[in-house]
């Protein structure tokens, strides 16, 4: 494996990394990380590969991501599998992209019960093909009662929607006379999004070396840690997911404060 200076990088080996999980849990670790899965398509044209390979192996450091959140105890874990801007893709990437979660969630979902993973989404349902959401849907519906990581994935999901459809219905129940305007703050709004489920993540990563938020939970990263990475999705593996918990442990948080 190639690291981010080009040379050759061992993997570590199992001994090793429970090692470093050991270690890291000592310190405090982030209860919610949101990651922006982004290079799948430039991994596979650097290999000659049509771009749906990309998303095909991405899927599989999905799984692994996933196993060593639940390891290190992280409550949520968001991933921005489909952009509400997606749609502009090839259609035969976006028919692609929409046969995964079947694909990842007939092979996975046994391995999540397992290891106690409850499956949520967040995003606009209506659009999603329906084997797309009945494989995401019977996903939540066997894991419901599941106490350990939450797996969110945002599909179909744009954040400049998702804050303008809660404004509607901020006006809605205002005007029904279920909301005074005296009782709008910033919790209230928060729970009229998606997420309302979920507390702001504390730890946004995104790969592939692009530094911007592409319109993924803008309300909600106000104050949240970010770590990029030059790494492509299907290349990021277990290593650099510690790295970037270690990135956020040595952090500051002060959330427009200071600290004494």
């Amino acid at each position: 494996m190639l690291n981010k200076f080009g040379l050759w990088k061992k993997p570590a080996n199992s001994s090793t990394l429970r090692d470093k999980i050991e270690e890291i849990k000592e310190s405090p670790i982030p209860e919610h990380v949101a990651i922006i899965m982004d290079g799948n398509g430039r991994w596979a044209k650097k290999r000659a590969l049509p771009r749906i390979a990309g998303h095909h192996e991405g899927m599989k450091v999905v799984r692994k991501t996933t196993m060593l959140a639940n390891k290190l105890g992280i409550k949520s874990l968001t991933l921005y599998a489909f952009s509400t801007e997606n749609w502009k893709r090839p259609k035969n990437e976006v028919e692609y992209i929409m046969k995964l979660p079947e694909e990842f969630l007939g092979t996975f979902l046994p391995e999540l019960i397992e290891n106690n993973v409850q499956v949520k989404m967040m995003g606009y349902k209506d659009q999603l093909p329906s084997h797309t959401l009945h494989a995401i849907e019977r996903a939540v519906e066997e894991t419901k009662n599941n106490t350990g990581l939450v797996l969110n994935f945002a599909l179909n999901y744009g954040s400049r929607a998702e804050i303008l459809d809660a404004v509607k219905q901020i006006i809605k129940d205002n005007k029904n006379g279920i909301l005074k305007e005296t009782e709008l703050n910033e919790e209230v709004f928060s729970s009229y999004l998606m997420s309302s489920d979920f507390s702001d993540p504390d730890l946004l990563i995104r790969t592939s070396g692009e530094i911007r938020l592409s319109n993924f939970m803008l309300w909600q990263l106000a104050y949240s840690e970010f770590w990029f990475t030059d790494v492509l999705w299907p290349d990021f593996n277990e290593e650099y997911f510690l790295e970037a918990i270690e990135a956020y442990q040595k952090r500051q948080r002060r959330f427009g404060g200071i600290l004494s």
